[in-house]
């Protein structure tokens, strides 16, 4: 039986066993988008991320990510988990390197204890409905707080509803409703203008995924959000922290910058560390075509 290496890591977290846990694949090469599916459903991690030979000239490598369900473009704890997994185990060393995934070809840093990843194209959709997100998140209109909920993102869009922070604690996911409106998943946060500071809730019930401990992608996302609702500066470049997870026993921190020119974000990175868990073999799972 023909078997694939893996590691697992526990990303944007300086401890293991907190943070978003990650299932690195290596050799996968072979294996038919179906196979790649079938492991990210076998290790039932909220991400399972396939490290393969890039197929443009001077990227390091190429990334495909998986939910238990479905295959992303791009996600934010499978990239900074995948460079510093990659590195560690000599694909190449610390240092400037690129990944190539679905929502391009991203610059990462590496270093030895993590990475710090730069999001793709910012963009920023319309305001959104409050009540539909508010019942999707379990929560009512006098646990808003802030500017209007939109939709914004860095490669991967996420709807933020800003609460109360006593909110996002009693926040608790409704399945039935996001099924009913059609909403994949929702970043609930609050904000702490003094410390620069979001504490953050992802729920992702269209992605298989009831709860995220620590969501990249969101955290760049949320830069982009944050200048348009007025609450970072539109120029310049500033820095934020996210904190998520503990209400699932997963403490993660995720630090982030946004880069603003004219009122309009020009680029959003987000930092973490990455510590290794477990490693091992599994086995490749047979092809239904």
């Amino acid at each position: 039986m023909s078997t694939l290496a893996y590691e697992i890591v526990d990303v944007f977290t300086d401890r293991p066993f907190a943070g978003n846990p990650l299932a690195v694949v290596f050799g996968a090469e072979g294996l038919a988008t179906e196979q790649m599916q079938s492991l990210a459903l076998e290790f039932n991690l909220s991400e399972t991320v396939f490290v393969l030979p890039p197929t443009q000239v001077g990227v390091t490598y190429r990334a495909r990510i998986f939910t238990p369900t479905d295959e992303l473009p791009f996600a934010g704890h499978p990239s900074v988990g995948a460079a510093v997994t990659a590195s560690r185990r000599g694909m190449f060393g610390v240092g400037q390197i690129t990944q190539e995934c679905g929502a391009g070809v991203l610059p990462i840093e590496v270093t030895a204890s993590g990475a710090t990843l730069t999001g793709s194209v910012p963009t920023l959709g319309p305001e959104l409905d409050l009540e539909p997100l508010l019942e999707m998140a379990g929560l009512d209109a006098e646990d808003h707080a802030g500017p209007p909920p939109r939709v914004a993102g860095c490669g991967l869009e996420f709807p933020y509803l800003p609460v109360r922070p006593e909110a996002v604690v009693r926040a608790q996911l409704n399945a039935a409703a996001a099924q009913r409106y059609g909403i994949e998943h929702v970043c609930v946060f609050s904000w702490d203008a003094d410390a620069q500071t979001a504490h953050t809730r992802v729920f992702v019930p269209g992605h298989g995924v009831p709860e995220d401990p620590a969501t990249g992608s969101a955290a760049l996302g949320l830069g982009v959000w944050l200048v348009a609702s007025g609450l970072l500066p539109g120029e310049g470049r500033a820095e934020y922290s996210v904190r998520q997870g503990a209400e699932i026993n997963r403490p993660s921190f995720l630090a982030c910058t946004v880069t603003a020119a004219d009122g309009a974000v020009v680029g959003t990175t987000v930092t973490g560390h990455v510590m290794a868990v477990a490693r091992g073999e599994i086995a490749v799972p047979p092809f239904v075509g």
